[in-house]
């Protein structure tokens, strides 16, 4: 293994030095937190500095040498062990923009100019205690389209995680805001009450619109949050955060398309030349790679070549968001894929759900099921060492509410029907199992299937059947749910109340469950 680290280092400083510029500076350890390179101050070797394309690792003194332009984000690739500087929202600032003329003119403005370049651009870390088992929590699109949307966020799950202990960090996983980029302020002060450092993934939603080519519509994002991909170690992991949404359409020229450009495929090449193969990836991005509605969302060129590229890391998971619906996938040999070990993607349920819609709970906030029949979340990416857990929070209720029932309440005895059980775990996947049983009889299994929620698609119903307008917006329209259950309702039981019992055992190994009840009736006529 520690020929395989040294092989990676070499292709890591084997940077091109053909360009015309280059930014130089030390990366090192701020014992007094001053925020100021002191005589005292020793610097980091073998830290890991990009400009958004090449990476390049600090020499024995901490110092980093990297070409520059006139349109390019310095930073540092977090260590192992080591605290970024934050600023007042808990958002890194290790990181310098050198736009020497700013953003070019949109209408939500980008980076003011910057000026000449610092002869010494320099990026302090503190010394930290970091554990290879830690816990990350996980949003969706928080997605506000105006101020309330954001006190609806505050409310509900800022609200619910505000000081959470036992969490490292945390993932917004794009579409921070909703096309007004005047909210990503207002967004930042919310999520700095949750009390911990975050970082932040680029969605459509948080484009400038009004540009024509692609390199220039993170302008807004990136006078708020830096770079728009980049990546840090904590652990024995390794994070890569990607802007994967190319605008306009490079087919159509207009809307965009899930993608990534040259550049970016370049940075993820040389960044992980500078990581052992050992080490649990995980990518964060908007746009899922896979999409379960048939849609070629994302391009396959793109995504084939990612691919390729983390074809010799054993440990790969994907984070997504964008869908407003929450789906796993298996990316293996029997998706076409050349590697031993598959991998995973998560598609996060958006924390604003069904975009702050729906009926309005004891709380005054919007239900905002998601259009699967998931409820609105968040949730956790648990890490020991090189390995992962995924758990899912619904607001409001106990850790261990994963699975929702829909059932009849009465059947007639004895007689058949059409009417079923259906189990709809939320972070239910194709390798999960479920059983369910009667009462203390036998388990039996259930069917995975891919159709309606019934359970939201009577909650649509019941708003269209609704005589006088209520507070809040109409929920969506139902989509296919992929992590749903399916089983016969037994009515040749004793007349009276039943107890259903289910059982999910996930692909971690683990065992959940949800009960209900209903009641056979003696239906005499």
């Amino acid at each position: 293994m520690k020929k395989l680290v040294y092989i990676g280092i070499f292709m890591c400083a084997a940077i091109s030095m053909s360009a015309q510029s280059f930014v130089t500076g030390y990366v090192y350890e701020d014992t007094d937190r001053n925020g100021k390179r002191d005589k005292k101050d020793r610097g980091i070797a073998q830290v890991a500095v990009s400009n958004g394309v090449e990476v390049s690792l600090t020499d024995a003194l901490g110092k980093y040498r990297l070409p520059i332009d006139s349109d390019r984000i310095v930073f540092v690739i977090k260590p192992a062990g080591y605290q970024l500087a934050l600023d007042e929202f808990n958002l890194s600032r290790s990181y310098y923009i050198h736009k020497p003329a700013g953003s070019p003119d949109s209408f939500y403005k980008g980076v003011k100019p910057t000026g000449p370049l610092p002869s010494s651009v320099d990026f302090a870390l503190y010394k930290y205690d970091e554990t290879e088992s830690f816990t990350a929590l996980l949003f969706g699109d928080t997605q506000p389209y105006n101020e309330q949307e954001v006190k609806y966020l505050t409310k509900g799950i800022v609200s619910e995680t505000r000081n959470i202990q036992g969490v490292s960090f945390g993932i917004t996983l794009g579409d921070l805001v909703g096309d007004r980029l005047d909210l990503h302020l207002p967004y930042k002060q919310a999520i700095k009450q949750i009390g911990i450092p975050w970082y932040n993934v680029m969605g459509n939603h948080d484009m400038n619109y009004d540009v024509e080519e692609d390199r220039f519509s993170d302008e807004t994002f990136e006078a708020h949050f830096g770079p728009n991909n980049y990546s840090f170690n904590y652990g024995k992991v390794h994070f890569i955060v990607l802007d994967d949404i190319l605008y306009p359409h490079p087919l159509t020229g207009k809307g965009y398309w899930g993608g990534l450009r040259n550049d970016q495929l370049a940075f993820v090449r040389n960044d992980l030349a500078c990581v052992p193969h050992d080490r649990l990836i995980i990518v964060s991005m908007h746009i899922p790679l896979i999409d379960s509605e048939g849609e070629e969302a994302f391009r396959d060129a793109d995504r084939q070549e990612l691919y390729k590229i983390l074809k010799d890391y054993p440990n790969v998971l994907f984070l997504s968001a964008h869908t407003h619906v929450q789906m796993q996938h298996i990316i293996g040999k029997k998706q076409g894929v050349d590697r031993e070990k598959p991998i995973y993607e998560y598609n996060v349920g958006a924390t604003c759900g069904d975009w702050y819609s729906g009926i309005w709970n004891e709380n005054g906030l919007p239900v905002s099921t998601m259009r699967d029949g998931t409820p609105v979340g968040y949730a956790f990416l648990k890490i020991d060492g090189n390995q992962y857990v995924l758990d899912y929070k619904t607001l409001g209720k106990p850790d261990d509410y994963q699975i929702a029932l829909y059932h009849p309440k009465t059947v007639p005895f004895k007689h058949a029907t059409s009417a079923s059980i259906y189990a709809n775990f939320f972070m239910g996947s194709p390798e999960d199992t479920l059983e369910y049983r009667i009462d203390d009889g036998a388990w039996m299994k259930m069917q995975r299937i891919e159709e309606f929620d019934p359970a939201y698609y009577r909650y649509v119903q019941d708003w269209d059947y609704l005589e006088h307008l209520v507070p809040g917006r109409r929920p969506s329209n139902p989509v296919v749910c992929t992590h749903l259950w399916k089983s016969r309702i037994l009515t040749a039981l004793p007349v009276g109340e039943h107890r259903i019992e289910v059982r999910a055992k996930d692909r971690f190994k683990r065992i959940h469950t949800a009960t209900s009840v209903y009641k056979i009736e003696d239906l005499k006529y």
